[in-house]
């Protein structure tokens, strides 16, 4: 059985719920559209965003052994490759924009009259949005009480990254080189490898880093722009090239310290703030 796993920002192998369950299953087909406005988007990507994610593809290709790369709507996108290569199953890991909702929504009940068995999973929040409610059933309105609250229940171990059961042979779709994601004259980003390193493992190496030798002075330095102080985990969280559960298995750890118990606790609430942000 053949299982089509639609990457969006979720580019690793590590702790991948949808890339899990689909080698458990079979085959995995993994994908990546590249899509813009008129699938759907509320806007292009910034030029920043577009050199991180032709970084963060070719890892992810490297690491998967193959990745499929197309451009279009999925909704477009998806049939037409259930059907060339006989696809029984789509799964992805859920986003939670607005506009996302209503996409995988229509999508979903779209593959589904095709016969295709469909699944979403969390595969970038601690926990889910409805998981998480005051006890009148509501969402919270004020982080601390839903903080709180989200201490309360456990966290899922992360999961690792599966045997390899992808597709070989000749690559499908487009080549990653045809998408001009990188900068041209003037290449204002040329120094940029410097100082980041896209991709599952460059995320994996700065978060050891940071947990290592910068979590003790985190929460009273993190605000010190002098400073190398503060995670520089953004993108790579934003990109989904390490989990949130990653980084709260690893500071549950690091909590034990009693020197970097302070800035394990409040890293996690800064994540805790990113998901009450939903």
């Amino acid at each position: 059985m053949t299982t089509i796993v639609w990457f969006r920002q979720d580019l690793r192998t590590r702790d991948n719920p949808a890339l899990a369950a689909a080698a458990a299953r079979g085959v995995v087909i993994p994908l990546f559209i590249l899509e813009d406005t008129s699938s759907g988007l509320p806007r292009q990507l910034g030029g920043a965003s577009r050199w991180w994610l032709h970084h963060s593809l070719t890892a992810l290709r490297k690491d998967l052994g193959h990745l499929a790369l197309v451009r279009g709507s999925p909704i477009d996108v998806l049939p037409e490759l259930i059907k060339k290569h006989g696809v029984s199953a789509v799964y992805w890991n859920r986003c939670y924009e607005p506009f996302a909702i209503t996409r995988d929504t229509e999508l979903k009940k779209s593959l589904q009259k095709l016969g295709v068995d469909v699944q979403s999973f969390n595969g970038n929040l601690l926990h889910e949005p409805w998981e998480v409610i005051t006890g009148s059933g509501g969402p919270f309105k004020v982080y601390t009480p839903y903080w709180r609250a989200s201490l309360t229940k456990p966290v899922a171990a992360p999961l690792s990254a599966p045997n390899d059961k992808f597709v070989e042979g000749e690559a499908i779709g487009d080549r990653l080189e045809d998408w001009s994601l990188l900068p041209k004259n003037p290449d204002w980003a040329a120094d940029w490898q410097k100082f980041w390193s896209p991709g599952e493992t460059g995320a994996l190496t700065r978060f050891d880093e940071f947990a290592s030798n910068e979590l003790a002075g985190y929460r009273n330095l993190r605000d010190r722009p002098d400073l190398q102080q503060t995670s520089r985990l953004s993108p790579h969280l934003h990109w989904g090239e390490i989990s949130p559960r990653q980084i709260w298995a690893r500071l549950a750890l690091e909590a034990e310290d009693s020197l970097k118990r302070e800035g394990a606790d409040k890293f996690l609430s800064e994540i805790g703030w990113r998901e009450f942000s939903l």
